[in-house]
């Protein structure tokens, strides 16, 4: 009896079987290969193979005190003396994009083993079908999940990352964030290094030339033994003023006396006084002027090297002037960094949209078979 009802039953549903069986044989082979079974393998795909993807994304701004701009965020900066710098936006850009990025991330990361986890799904993991592990091959995959984009207007850069967990794709977002900043402190270091080193050098040519001049000055002196030609000349025309007008009072006083008292005792004094007073005069007037010994003849060369002493101090004193105004200039030129969103730790995968997968493999198998039947159809009714 029970092997009555099974067959019984068995016969029932071999109707159905038979007419699934049949219209699968009937259907058309070219909408099987194209809509059908694409559809299936998107299907198993997404829906059981494609691993999640994680998100994390962070914005900065790259500002300068030195440049002003006309964008929408230009009032806001205003206030702060500080404007952004949208040609140092390129340049963080680039860096956040170069091998030399990813390299230093790979260092403290390992993101080869991050997007390479055997947990990832073949096709999505990093050397899962070509099995290519070079460093060229990691940076082209790198910069698939690397994203970076600059708003023309406000120069607000938006950094994107994404890996196959939330922590992953936010320590990667953080790292490249606190890379870039070191890249502007580096910018920073070397302009204000550049803008310096030129002034201060010139501050140390401008310090020796002012020592050996004091030094050639202070020899001259010792070795002639004047201090200050100019000034000792006039103290020694004083005295030669004195000491003539001792001899006139003297040559009259004398003069008197040979016409009064020829006899007088005083005159052999007054005589004598006078040749005293003459030949102090002459000796005077021969140490200011009338030879090389003479506080003239050393004045030259004193005058030249007192010209050359004042003019390396002025040299000096614009020098350091200088060395100020750059370092004033290249504080004025420091670029910042500024964190407008931290980065993120996503909560839940963006990708892969499963369902817009599926049905847009659908959709593009339904056009494929549409397109191919058409033209088949065309070739038959063309070859009848």
């Amino acid at each position: 009896m029970e092997n009555q009802a099974v067959t019984h039953h068995s016969r029932e549903h071999s109707p159905v079987l038979v007419k699934l069986v049949a219209r699968v044989r009937g259907m058309n082979r070219l909408f099987l290969i194209t809509v059908l079974l694409p559809t299936i393998i998107a299907i198993i795909y997404f829906g059981l193979i494609a691993s999640d993807v994680f998100t994390s994304e962070s914005k900065f701004l790259v500002r300068s005190p030195m440049r002003q701009s006309s964008s929408l965020l230009a009032g806001v900066f205003d206030g702060t003396g500080l404007a952004h710098s949208q040609d140092d936006s390129y340049t963080v850009q680039g860096f956040i994009l170069s091998r030399d990025a990813l390299k230093s991330l790979n260092s403290k990361l390992n993101v080869e083993t991050i997007f390479g986890n055997g947990g990832v799904d073949r096709f999505s993991r990093f050397s899962g079908l070509d099995f290519d592990n070079s460093f060229e091959a990691l940076y082209r995959y790198y910069q698939k999940k690397i994203n970076v984009q600059i708003d023309s207007s406000s120069s607000i850069i938006t950094l994107s990352v994404r890996a196959f967990s939330a922590s992953d794709a936010y320590h990667i977002d953080q790292q490249l964030l606190e890379m870039s900043e070191n890249l502007i402190n580096q910018l920073n270091a070397r302009a204000r290094q550049d803008t310096i080193r030129f002034a201060a050098s010139e501050v140390n040519d401008a310090e020796k030339k002012a020592a050996e001049a004091a030094l050639a000055l202070s020899a001259y002196r010792n070795k002639m033994g004047v201090i200050d030609p100019e000034r000792q000349s006039t103290i020694q025309l004083q005295q030669i003023a004195k000491l003539q007008d001792d001899l006139v009072t003297t040559k009259t006083l004398l003069n008197q006396l040979k016409t009064f008292s020829k006899d007088n005792p005083q005159v052999p004094v007054l005589e004598n006084r006078v040749r005293t007073l003459t030949d102090e005069i002459a000796s005077q007037n021969n140490s200011v002027a009338g030879n090389n010994s003479s506080l003239a003849g050393k004045a030259a060369e004193y005058e030249r090297l007192s010209l050359s002493r004042d003019f390396a101090d002025k040299q000096l004193t614009a020098a350091l002037a200088s060395l100020e105004q750059a370092r004033t200039e290249a504080q004025r030129k420091q670029l910042y960094v500024e964190r407008i969103s931290e980065p993120s730790l996503p909560d839940m995968a963006t990708e892969p949209k499963r369902l817009q997968g599926i049905v847009g493999t659908f959709i593009i198998g339904l056009i494929v078979w549409g397109v191919l039947s058409i033209l088949i159809a065309g070739l038959k009714e063309h070859r009848d």
